[in-house]
């Protein structure tokens, strides 16, 4: 199991907190709230009933505890040698009228976004939630994946078809990981064996991947906020392979016709590789010889040193983007990281790009012509995307520095142990032991990447999320 800590900011910093976390939903440039027009669109779709009838397969969905944005459903069973895996994706693209107020909605947003103090959905929770969710005991038309894997867990077959389903259980990551280290049985029995497949495949293709831990902002029940800091558990890793061969696959038949979106990433250069070298030299792990990505794969995770290594790395998985295309492929078709053409196509209820890729990769599966409203819509995807991945990033960044923030206000004066994670040039980032925080502070000449030392910290200014640490 993960190590999971919580750490609750003291009561006494709570008002300033959750004050200051509403004036950042309020400085967020998104729209927090649904048109009447969009709404009423979105009451009023119902979806189609597809002619092929798949209720018989028992699908079951794989999230965190307590989602209702239920965008996949799996069914995994052994086939002679190999395995079938169906991956069914809620149906998004039937529910939204391409070019009406709901469509227009969603694309203002680009992308669910998760803030502490609530979400800020990329479509009404009546579909997100409910209608086109793939909620338990429910039926609800998707759009289901079928793929035959071989015994070393390669593709050999792909189709995509619309059915309808129900699936039989909702699943959460923590109660299956228990189940299976326990030998109980469960929907996701073959999700191991298939996951790890899958990651030899990775391997074998020279993928790579960050797996940094989770760092969280909650929020209690009580209204308190806190962070909680984890390693992802084994069965998350598993089952974001079915995401990954989904997406691969969907890159497939848009490069087959020519039109599409693609998630790249261009690969590290020389000298980012370099610097990388020299970093995991100076933290006593150097990377001397072959690929990236299986070094990382080789870390102890243990280790207390792997954490400063790990955020050296992501200089190496900078970049990503998307890319459309149509009727000429692009010069960039290939995502470094995963080593392979990728697309965004498995999560259509939070996020926009993907309901290009699934209608055009259901109009290629089936013979059928590519809508015009994707054509005339698809250069404006990737800057759409660009633009909701920046208020992403904004908002996670700082509510965590936030909440950090009202964790340390009440320990200003006192010292800490850290680790200097990264360096550069007289600062660097820190890694607070207790609680977990990090900042960013001077430092002295010896306090290399990988090294420890202790700090005072010397203000904390909840209003703005700011703290200031000194070296000892």
């Amino acid at each position: 199991m993960p190590q999971r800590r919580s750490h609750v900011a003291p009561s006494a910093a709570q008002s300033e907190l959750a004050t200051a976390l509403a004036a950042l939903r309020a400085d967020l440039d998104a729209p927090t709230e649904f048109s009447a027009e969009a709404l009423a669109e979105a009451g009023a779709a119902t979806g189609p009933t597809p002619g092929l009838d798949l209720r018989d397969i028992p699908f079951a969905t794989l999230d965190p505890a307590g989602s209702m944005d239920l965008d996949q459903a799996f069914q995994l069973e052994r086939s002679g040698s190999g395995y079938t895996v169906r991956y069914a994706i809620a149906d998004v693209p039937s529910f939204v009228v391409p070019g009406g107020a709901l469509d227009q909605a969603a694309r203002a947003r680009g992308e669910t976004l998760y803030a502490a103090d609530g979400t800020i959905p990329l479509h009404p929770a009546v579909l997100s939630e409910d209608r086109a969710s793939l909620l338990p005991d429910q039926d609800r038309p998707a759009l289901v994946w079928t793929f035959a894997l071989d015994a070393a867990g390669s593709v050999t077959d792909t189709r995509l078809e619309r059915a309808l389903i129900r699936s039989r259980a909702k699943l959460d990551y923590v109660g299956v990981q228990a189940d299976l280290d326990a030998g109980r049985d469960s929907p996701a029995a073959l999700l191991p064996e298939i996951g790890r497949l899958r990651l030899e495949q990775e391997e074998q293709r020279g993928g790579a991947s960050l797996n940094l831990p989770d760092e969280e902002v909650v929020r209690h029940d009580d209204g308190t906020y806190a962070i909680e800091r984890r390693r992802p558990l084994p069965i998350e890793d598993w089952n974001a392979q079915l995401s990954l061969m989904t997406g691969m696959a969907a890159a497939r038949l848009m490069l087959q016709a020519k039109v599409g979106v693609l998630r790249i990433m261009p690969q590290p250069d020389d000298a980012a590789f370099d610097t990388f070298r020299r970093q995991t030299a100076a933290l006593g792990l150097p990377w001397t010889s072959g690929r990236y990505g299986d070094y990382l794969r080789r870390l102890d995770r243990d280790d207390p040193q792997t954490l400063s290594i790990l955020t050296a790395a992501a200089a190496l998985f900078r970049g990503a983007g998307y890319v459309a295309f149509d009727g000429e492929l692009p010069a960039e078709t290939t995502q470094a990281a995963i080593a392979a053409p990728y697309a965004h196509a498995t999560a259509p209820l939070r996020r926009l790009v993907d309901r290009w890729s699934l209608t055009i990769s259901l109009a290629v599966c089936s013979g059928a012509e590519i809508p015009e409203w994707v054509h005339s819509s698809l250069p404006q995807v990737p800057e759409l995307m660009r633009l909701s991945a920046q208020r992403s990033t904004a908002l996670s960044s700082r509510t965590l520095n936030l909440v950090e923030t009202a964790l340390l206000e009440p320990l200003v004066g006192e010292t800490f142990d850290a680790a200097v994670i990264r360096r550069n040039g007289t600062r660097g980032t820190v890694q607070i032991a207790e609680p977990p925080v990090t900042a960013s502070m001077a430092l002295p000449d010896a306090a290399a990447a990988g090294s420890s030392l202790r700090v005072t910290l010397t203000a904390a200014d909840v209003a703005k999320g700011q703290v200031a640490f000194a070296a000892v």
